[in-house]
C-alpha cells in the first residue's frame, strides 16, 4: 500500500521543486494537521459517540506521525520542512486538544499552562544553540513526555467509562505523569544547552 501510495505521488504531473514539498510523507503530516479545526469543531459539542469520534480521529493522527517518518527515511526522502513540519503537527494537534479540553472541564488548565510553555521554551533553546552552532538532539525523555501526552489526550477524549473503566480517571493520571517527564525533560534540555554553549 505504501509502495503504491509512493508510486502515485511520483507520477504527479507537477515539478521536481513541488515533488520536493509535496511528497508523500509531507503531505500525511499536512492532513495531520488538517484534522485540527476537525478536533475543534467536534470538541465544542462533547456527547459519548462524538467523544468517542474525536478520540479515533486523534489517535489516527498520533500513529500517521510514525507513520510519515517512516516512509521519509525508508524512501530517502527527508526533507527541511518535513523536518520543521513534523514536530510542529504534533504539538499542534496536542496543544490543540488540550487547550479545547480546558472550557468542558476535562483537563487542568494550569498543566496544559506549564505543558505548552515548556514547549516553547524547549523550541526557543533549541534555536538558539543551532545559532551557536551546536545541535541539541531529541531526547529518550522528550518522546516519551509525547507518547504519555498522547495516551492522555486520548482517554480524556473518550472521557466516559469505557470497557468498565473510567477513561478520564485513566487520562488524569496519565497526565500527571506526561506533567512529570515533561518538566523533567526540560530541565535535561536546558543541561545539554548548558553543556555545549559553555564549551
Amino acid at each position: 500500500m505504501i509502495d503504491f501510495l509512493k508510486s502515485f505521488f511520483d507520477r504527479l504531473p507537477i515539478s521536481e521543486k513541488k515533488k520536493h514539498i509535496f511528497n508523500l510523507p509531507n503531505c500525511i503530516t499536512m492532513l495531520r494537521i488538517g484534522v485540527i479545526p476537525i478536533l475543534f469543531l467536534l470538541i465544542l459539542n462533547p456527547g459519548r459517540i462524538l467523544s468517542l469520534i474525536i478520540a479515533i480521529l486523534f489517535i489516527i493522527a498520533a500513529v500517521t506521525d510514525l507513520l510519515d517518518g517512516y516512509i521519509a527515511r525508508k524512501y530517502s526522502i527527508v526533507t527541511r520542512m518535513g523536518k520543521l513540519l513534523d514536530p510542529l503537527a504534533d504539538k499542534l494537534i496536542v496543544s490543540t486538544a488540550m487547550i479545547m479540553l480546558i472550557p468542558i472541564g476535562r483537563i487542568p488548565a494550569w498543566i496544559v499552562a506549564i505543558i505548552i510553555i515548556r514547549d516553547l521554551a524547549v523550541d526557543g533553546l533549541r534555536s538558539i544553540a543551532s545559532t551557536e552552532g551546536f545541535v541539541i538532539h531529541a531526547s529518550r525523555l522528550g518522546k516519551q513526555k509525547t507518547l504519555c501526552q498522547i495516551f492522555a489526550v486520548s482517554a480524556l477524549l473518550i472521557h466516559y467509562p469505557l470497557f468498565g473503566a473510567s477513561a478520564h480517571t485513566v487520562g488524569i493520571v496519565i497526565l500527571y505523569l506526561a506533567l512529570i517527564l515533561t518538566v523533567w525533560s526540560g530541565v535535561d534540555y536546558f543541561l545539554k544547552f548548558h553543556k555545549g554553549a559553555i564549551k
